[in-house]
């Protein structure tokens, strides 16, 4: 089978979180067990930047969308010789070449464009999924991703040989949805706008194309599978996603241990690993020092590398830090941009703590890394977590989680309590009210016995460290699921009622 992966973002190109990471590791997992596999992405500016070499391979005119779009051809940067993937741009300079980010402008604010710009993506990806495309490679699977590729399914259903469309949610939160006005541009069919089909309390929700249309729809873990079938998850989608359970289902994310890994990690001061655990101390102090914090070998590090956004529990962090820093010497490490109400609340406890706290406002690659191999905790109080990738890179380097009983976090971390710690299974701490109280009564614990019962917190290393959550399983979940969905094609859509309220 041919499969092609679209996505609005992939590492090392361009990445605003864990779809970023997941679009580059699993097809690549998958070209090692011999899968066809491509990748489909905007032509972004930094994109094309970052890209070496390529070649226009077709230039194709998009229905509704005025003058014509080239298809370029590369190669995934660093990826190895034995899982090279193939890269097809979406080269549409009006709507990509532009400085800012993915989904917004270089001073924060969404592009009033998004859903222009995301429909032409998607209908560039139609041409090249029906062959219409005039390129000999035409996919039997279309793997798509999150809200901005969610028309992809839609439109394809009205191709009667259509390749099979699998869709996974990373993050319902975010849903795409746009005003009759912002989509007038795209010629969209009359039968869209049914609440059925994409309409959504009079707007149009690019995530539904997706939902309603696809053969298949995953979720980036089992529990958060479970949960997105909730009101108090599912954002107004919980009766599409109810009607659709039986095509639901949740693939944990895994993780890349040829970049996050603490035994050959060439970002950090000192590479490490269960044998040499000691030269953890090293990267923390390499970490006060770059941060500027006074070097104390025995003063507990915590760390949060996040979105600066409610979703993240960063005011629980912020609550959390208040209480512990007027009766406890800790020191604790964010890196991060987002919301101005967090950033200027970090500020504020930097000014009167700046032996205590540092923060980094934006992201850096490096730092991240550097602040993984240096931390002693890591703080994950998020509200919901689709699945999470920060608390398995934690475990690896030996930083032990805290977080949040949901989605991702519930799949991956063994609570500490007496019979774990016994068994030698804990691998981090969990608490389950998303309040203050709870998520401050688990940091107290990990704090007292890091400073208590070295020994025993070594173990808790340990058992992190072992843990395996690389891709191999979870790509080859991702295999049978498309020979599934190749065979069920046509099979599953639609499923909604014109009563069913959506």
């Amino acid at each position: 089978m041919r499969i092609l992966f679209a996505t609005s973002e992939l590492y090392p190109l361009i990445k605003m979180g864990g779809l970023g990471d997941v679009s580059c590791n699993l097809p690549q997992a998958l070209r090692k067990q011999g899968v066809d596999i491509r990748i489909v992405l905007p032509a972004y500016r930094s994109v094309m930047q970052n890209v070496k070499q390529y070649k226009t391979i077709s230039t194709i005119n998009v229905p509704d969308i005025a003058g014509d779009i080239n298809i370029l051809e590369t190669t995934l940067p660093n990826s190895p010789a034995n899982a090279e993937v193939t890269l097809y741009l979406v080269d549409a300079p009006a709507y990509f070449d532009r400085d800012g980010n993915v989904y917004s402008s270089a001073g924060g604010d969404d592009w009033n464009d998004n859903a222009i710009r995301f429909g032409l993506f998607c209908k560039a990806i139609v041409q090249m999924a029906i062959g219409a495309a005039d390129i000999e490679w035409v996919p039997d699977i279309i793997h798509c991703n999150d809200w901005p590729t969610g028309l992809v399914p839609a439109l394809l259903s009205f191709h009667k040989n259509r390749p099979a469309t699998l869709f996974t949610i990373h993050n319902l939160a975010y849903q795409g949805v746009f005003s009759e006005e912002s989509v007038k541009g795209l010629g969209l069919p009359n039968e869209f706008w049914k609440h059925e089909a994409l309409e959504y309390y009079g707007n149009i929700s690019f995530i539904k194309g997706g939902l309603v249309y696809s053969d298949y729809i995953t979720t980036v873990s089992p529990t958060y599978a479970e949960e997105i079938l909730l009101s108090e998850y599912a954002y107004g989608l919980e009766g599409l996603l109810q009607a659709r359970s039986g095509q639901v289902s949740g693939i944990l994310n895994g993780v890349n241990y040829d970049d996050w890994n603490p035994a050959n990690d060439c970002l950090i001061k000192a590479p490490y690993d269960i044998d040499c655990i000691e030269k953890k101390y090293i990267n923390k102090a390499d970490l006060q020092s770059k941060f500027g914090l006074p070097l104390n070998k025995k003063t507990p590090i915590l760390a949060c590398i996040a979105r600066l956004v409610e979703q993240k529990g960063i005011n629980l962090i912020i609550n959390a830090l208040e209480n512990i820093l007027v009766e406890q010497d800790i020191q604790c490490v964010i890196l991060g941009s987002g919301e101005e109400k967090y950033i200027a609340a970090l500020e504020n406890l930097r000014s009167r703590y700046p032996n205590n706290i540092a923060i980094y406002i934006g992201y850096d690659e490096i730092l991240a890394h550097v602040i993984e191999a240096g931390a002693d905790i890591y703080l994950m109080p998020s509200i919901f977590e689709p699945c999470g990738l920060n608390q398995m890179y934690s475990m690896r380097y030996g930083t032990v989680p805290i977080v949040h009983h949901t989605g991702g976090l519930a799949d991956t971390i063994v609570n500490v309590d007496s019979d774990t710690l016994r068994a030698r299974t804990a691998t981090g701490y969990t608490f389950n009210d998303i309040n203050d109280d709870s998520f401050l009564h688990a940091i107290k614990n990990s704090i007292e016995l890091y400073r208590t019962s070295p020994e025993q917190w070594k173990q808790l290393m340990f058992s992190g460290m072992r843990k395996n959550f690389n891709w191999q399983v979870s790509s080859s979940t991702y295999n049978r699921l498309y020979q599934f969905c190749h065979d069920k094609k046509n099979q599953s859509w639609p499923l909604l009622s014109s009563d069913m309220h959506v």
